[in-house]
């Protein structure tokens, strides 16, 4: 009798045990629990404040808000984790979109064409920046600071500031305004580079060697990895997201405009750390970006159905990412 409820005592204390640590957690403010419950937090007071927050076309207006933040957040999830940090997103989207419809509009037409132009203009920025970090030994926060001005100045140069309109109707419904499987294409595009950056992160030997390199990378070189070449890896990465997020947000606004989305790096920034990411590299996950991005778009949508003045949604938003990251361990 004994042997046959062995088991079961075992595995009850397994669940106590289970139990008694995610409680621990909770009470030391650990992430991911926390965020958890300020995304709880918010969907409670924003659905009892708004008879409209809780409706299906609500949701689908936040993830479309957030597409842009959440795809970029996928790759700013790898650079963080390799100790880096990446302020020229923002222009980088910029300078793709611009390069996507120019490519256009000279050849063709040719939604193709665009998309390559779109993808490879931002991956090579972020190319540019990997080099220049890795090889050149300069801090990632001043050469993604240069080549955020230097990058939204050429999307202005090619231009005179002037828009460019797009009129090629697949590209906007396979980046902007169709639909795959019933589900919103940008909500699409989402799912897609959050899927592709889990398989990479968690599940790919190039997520393992990101996790070394931004925990120890001393130890990191040591043990055979070419530390450079992974971060450099990882600025790509990023750069090819933003390039994707130029892509969605020009086929949604059927033009490319240099001067769009500026100061959007703070908001990924701010939905990574949110999601668990530790500026001083080594920990992260691309589920908790995702939690990051929607608390900051829920936020956003929330605060807008309640009749909150822009200066004063700046204000209640930066107090709330701030006291958020205050009440979690580093």
């Amino acid at each position: 009798m004994t042997e046959l409820t062995a088991p079961n005592v075992v595995a009850s204390s397994t669940r106590s045990d289970r139990r008694r640590k995610i409680l621990q957690n909770l009470l030391r403010g650990e992430r991911p629990y926390m965020l958890y419950i300020a995304f709880v937090i918010l969907l409670v007071v924003f659905s009892l404040s708004s008879p409209w927050f809780l409706s299906v076309d609500n949701f689908l207006n936040i993830g479309r808000q957030t597409t842009l933040v959440s795809i970029i957040a996928v790759g700013m999830t790898f650079i963080i984790i390799a100790r880096q940090i990446d302020l020229s997103v923002a222009s980088t989207l910029a300078l793709s979109g611009m390069a996507a419809a120019l490519a256009m509009s000279q050849i063709n037409n040719s939604w193709i064409v665009g998309a390559v132009a779109g993808l490879g203009t931002g991956a090579l920025v972020g190319l540019l920046n990997g080099i220049l970090t890795t090889q050149l030994s300069i801090p990632s926060f001043l050469v993604t600071l240069g080549s955020l001005s230097m990058a939204r100045g050429l999307a202005m140069m090619v231009t005179n500031t002037k828009p460019v309109i797009i009129t090629n109707e697949t590209y906007f419904a396979i980046f902007g305004e169709g639909t795959f499987l019933g589900i919103p294409v940008p909500i699409a595009w989402t799912l897609a580079a959050m899927t592709i950056g889990i398989l990479l992160l968690h599940y790919n030997v190039f997520g393992r060697r990101i996790y070394a390199v931004g925990g120890n990378p001393t130890a990191a070189l040591y043990s055979g990895i070419n530390t450079k070449r992974i971060t450099t890896a990882a600025f790509v990465l990023t750069g090819t997201l933003a390039g994707l997020a130029a892509l969605v947000l020009s086929a949604r606004s059927h033009a490319a405009r240099p001067d769009v989305v500026q100061g959007m790096e703070l908001d990924v920034i701010a939905a990574v750390i949110l999601g668990g990411c530790s500026l001083f590299g080594g920990r992260g996950y691309i589920l908790g970006t995702l939690f990051g991005s929607l608390i900051i778009g829920t936020l956003n949508n929330g605060l807008v159905l309640l009749g909150v003045s822009s200066p004063m949604q700046l204000v209640i938003k930066g107090a709330i990412i701030v006291a958020a990251v205050a009440f979690t361990k580093r």
